[in-house]
């Protein structure tokens, strides 16, 4: 666990198994992870749930791991304006929503989407009417997972790259009569850094937190994304690195970690190499950068790991359909 209770988890792989990746979170003194409750490059969802989600349910328990976050398909756009994309973007988003109970998951992390050129309010409409008529026939019981949308690097109309975007996107949603504590946001440090964000430094990093909580409330802050970036500021790129290791570097970070109006946040690993092992390298640099230590260099075959989490749900058949062009992130 990190200093004063915060809670770092990571995106693991199911490949293993479900209960294997518990196991594993609990191996390298993570808090808690993050999922894909099905096969995240395919329309298609699962018609029966996991054999194993009984005793993954379980050990979570024993464990005390959470708050789980499913992280929804990638080819969810809820910004397009593809009539039969959207559709079926929809229908993820519902069902992500409808089955993240059943996997103990508090959290269900879907990126903002891309207007695809047909404008930013109008991509801000379709996400609000989207979530609407995702959330309308899932119960919003005790149980019920928070919708949580995550920032873009600002890439091919990418919504949702600074705080004035998620101010109106917010906005859009509440004016549809969704109640606040259904939909909470999540930043993804290095989608902050490729849009524009200097948050390198404690000041950069300070300033974007004063922001959100005068434009937004920082209790709309869910989850972060802890990733370094490979990529320049500005560049619009989505590039994941090492702890440490990349252009935000571990000033910026560590002040992420450490900032005092943060402390509700729940952190998730993004970082290269999850089933390599660096799964373990990055949590205990996170550790290190929390606690002020300075953090190991890495070997250089670290530095050309591809990838930044596993791309596949418990027990699913590889993809049949078309993929999106953004897998990381």
């Amino acid at each position: 666990m990190l200093p004063d209770g915060r809670r770092l988890g990571a995106h693991l792989p199911l490949g293993g198994g479900m209960v294997a990746a518990v196991e594993r979170a609990q191996a390298i003194d993570l808090d808690t992870l993050q999922i894909f409750s099905d096969n995240p490059t395919a329309w298609r969802r699962r018609a029966e749930p996991p054999r194993e989600l009984g005793a993954y349910r379980t050990r979570l328990a024993e464990l005390g791991l959470g708050p789980i976050a499913i992280h929804a398909a990638y080819l969810v756009n809820l910004a397009g304006p593809d009539d039969a994309f959207y559709a079926k973007s929809v229908d993820v988003v519902r069902h992500e929503l409808t089955v993240a109970p059943s996997f103990g998951a508090r959290f269900v992390n879907v990126h903002t989407g891309s207007h695809k050129g047909s404008g930013l309010d109008d991509g801000i409409a379709r996400i609000a009417g989207g979530i609407a008529t995702a959330l309308a026939p899932v119960p919003n019981g005790p149980d019920a997972a928070v919708l949580v949308l995550e920032n873009s690097a600002g890439a091919g109309g990418g919504i949702g790259v600074d705080v004035d975007e998620f101010a109106a996107l917010l906005g859009a949603i509440t004016a549809r009569g969704i109640a606040p504590e259904r939909v909470a946001i999540c930043l993804d440090t290095a989608h902050l850094w490729g849009a524009g964000h200097p948050i390198d430094t404690a000041d950069g990093v300070d300033r974007l937190v004063g922001e959100l909580g005068d434009r937004i409330g920082l209790e709309r802050l869910a989850m972060i994304h802890l990733n370094d970036s490979k990529a320049a500021l500005g560049s619009r790129m989505d590039r994941h690195e090492h702890l440490g290791a990349g252009a935000i570097g571990a000033a910026g970070l560590g002040r992420i970690l450490t900032h005092p109006d943060l402390r509700h946040v729940t952190y998730y690993l993004e970082t290269p190499g999850m089933d390599e092992g660096y799964d373990a390298v990055n949590a205990g640099r996170a550790l290190d950068l929390a606690e002020g230590r300075p953090l190991a260099i890495l070997p250089p075959e670290a530095m050309q790991l591809p990838g930044s989490r596993a791309r596949t749900g418990p027990s699913v058949e590889p993809a049949v359909e078309a993929e999106s062009e953004e897998l990381v992130g």
